[in-house]
């Protein structure tokens, strides 16, 4: 008559299955209750393991497409073919470059997709393999300790690298900038040439190339994202009927609009801020315009250059520095019983005792 109380654990190990254990409570073989482990019971757990690992993988790449995706298609509205329409040739030409630079964003973003799912791929099926090799009694000690040692020493002599791909992972998530936009990132201010995932590449108004790795990069003051503001500070004399200098200005703000020039696409109406301050020889006037990204300094230059001419014609006078010196002579006798007043300097109106 078969032994009904055997010890599980003699057959099935210190964390014996179910069918393990049933087996070895109906039977009392612990040799058949083992093969039968061996055969079915972690067959089945393995099974298990890897369907899970398949369903946490398809989840996974599934929302990384879904993050590809929609990175891919906030470049498409950046590069609207309907808004080529109705520009003039310029205009066509930069909204044409604009839109083989949101091309290659968007094929950067697809190639950045396809590495993140084979490294989650990767991480989770490896996680599997390691689940099911314990389930047959590898011991994974010395392979987990060893694959931990390596990591770490990779990690601290790679950790500036590691560093710079995460921060480029995330920019190019977080669409930060991109290809053609000018950026201050701190250190250099420029056109971006190039986003990869470690360095990003500026070019300056000096026509220096900047290499900025970017771990570097602790902020990012972008001018050429959906609009820009060009403003233009004026200062007019302090004589200057400044409601007359006002109207001036916006005439020639608004004429700039109306032009509709290529390399100052205005998108609103002008508007004029009003005083913006009183300084030693000047009033300054703030004006600003709301136009097309990385339009905004030629937008200010068009203006300056039209504003001369217009305030000239309105008899309005940009202010220089003036100084009125005030000499005062004490009389002969006088000087014996006080001290002559001495010569002083003063700015703007005259100052009296």
């Amino acid at each position: 008559m078969p032994n009904f109380q055997t010890d599980p654990a003699s057959a099935c190990g210190d964390a014996p299955s179910l069918i393990c254990r049933w087996v070895s409570d109906l039977t009392g073989n612990d040799e058949l209750a083992d093969l039968i482990d061996w055969l079915v019971a972690r067959p089945i757990t393995v099974l298990f393991v890897f369907g899970i690992a398949f369903v946490a993988n398809h989840l996974l790449r599934r929302a990384i497409r879904r993050l590809v995706a929609r990175l891919a298609s906030q470049q498409d509205a950046k590069a609207d073919p309907r808004r080529i329409a109705g520009l003039r040739a310029k205009a066509r030409e930069k909204a044409a470059v604009l839109q083989m630079q949101a091309e290659r964003s968007k094929q950067r973003a697809e190639s950045l997709g396809a590495v993140l799912r084979s490294v989650t791929s990767f991480g989770v099926y490896s996680l599997a393999v390691a689940i099911s090799l314990g389930e047959f009694g590898v011991n994974l000690g010395p392979l987990v300790a060893g694959a931990g040692i390596l990591g770490v020493a990779i990690g601290f002599g790679a950790q500036t690298l590691v560093r710079d791909f995460l921060s480029g992972v995330f920019m190019l998530v977080e669409d930060q900038y991109g290809v053609g936009d000018v950026v201050d990132v701190g250190d250099a201010t420029g056109m971006v040439e190039a986003v990869n995932l470690r360095t990003t590449r500026l070019r300056d108004v000096h026509g220096t190339v900047w290499h900025v790795p970017n771990g570097e990069i602790r902020r990012v003051g972008n001018k050429s994202q959906q609009w820009a503001r060009a403003v233009i500070d004026v200062g007019v004399a302090y004589g200057t009927d400044l409601e007359r200098a006002a109207a001036v200005l916006k005439e020639v703000l608004d004429s700039v609009w109306h032009d509709a020039l290529e390399s100052a696409t205005v998108l609103e109406e002008p508007e004029i801020w009003g005083i913006e301050s009183f300084g030693d020889s000047a009033i300054t006037i703030r004006a600003v315009l709301k136009v097309d990204p990385g339009e905004q300094w030629a937008a200010a230059r068009e203006v300056r250059k039209r504003l001369k001419p217009a305030f000239d014609r309105a008899g309005i006078e940009f202010p220089f520095p003036q100084r009125t010196i005030w000499i005062r002579d004490a009389a002969p006798d006088a000087a014996a019983v006080e001290p002559a007043t001495p010569r002083f300097e003063s700015r703007g109106e005259p100052t009296e005792d």
